[in-house]
């Protein structure tokens, strides 16, 4: 099996890290070869967090070079700008159709032209999904639970078995979160045929 590199990227608090933990034990628990790397920055004031996670037969390297990603999955739209360099020109981009405007614009200190970043991504990514994560999310009841429906979308993709995913879920995620968690992953892959 070649090796599979996904960046996935947003901002601190939106589930970068355990999106990579839960997905990085799917590939160790069918026997691959599992590296990642993350950058954390400052993740817990809402800065940008990105994490480099690579699967294969014989992996050996954590870091993803530019142009090299096969996925680049992302929870916010300024993040998948940001970090497109990392995408092959065949590769495939996700992400939530949500963005969150830095604070010099929050506050007024400048102005931005946050169409400019659909754009972007439009012309330059040949597989782009858009998905509304956080509204969907919502609906089911807890908007943090917006990664694991990007998680599930991308397991559409991938050739693991849904039980590999909730088995590791069941040792990553507590007990009282489990069961909405699993339904935001179904609900992921369902959009997909959709």
């Amino acid at each position: 099996m070649k090796t599979t590199n996904i960046l996935i990227c947003g901002i601190g608090g939106q589930g970068v890290l355990l999106f990579s933990d839960i997905l990085g034990e799917v590939a160790m628990e069918n026997g691959l070869s599992v590296k990642k790397s993350e950058v954390k920055g400052m993740a817990q004031r809402g800065g940008s967090v990105v994490s480099h996670l690579r699967f294969g037969e014989n992996v050996y390297s954590p870091l993803i070079p530019l142009k090299e990603a096969h996925f680049l999955v992302s929870m916010e739209k300024l993040e998948a700008l940001r970090y497109l360099d990392y995408l092959r020109e065949d590769g495939i981009l996700i992400t939530d159709d949500f963005y969150l405007p830095p604070l010099p614009i929050l506050v007024g200190e400048t102005e931005f032209d946050f169409n400019i970043i659909d754009k972007n991504l439009k012309e330059k990514v040949k597989n782009l999904y858009y998905l509304p994560c956080q509204k969907m999310a919502s609906e089911l009841g807890d908007i943090r639970v917006s990664n694991i429906i990007l998680l599930g979308f991308l397991s559409n993709f991938l050739d693991f078995k849904i039980e590999d995913y909730f088995k590791v879920m069941e040792r990553n995620i507590k007990k009282e979160y489990l069961e909405i968690n699993k339904k935001a992953f179904q609900k992921g892959r369902e959009i997909f045929s959709q």
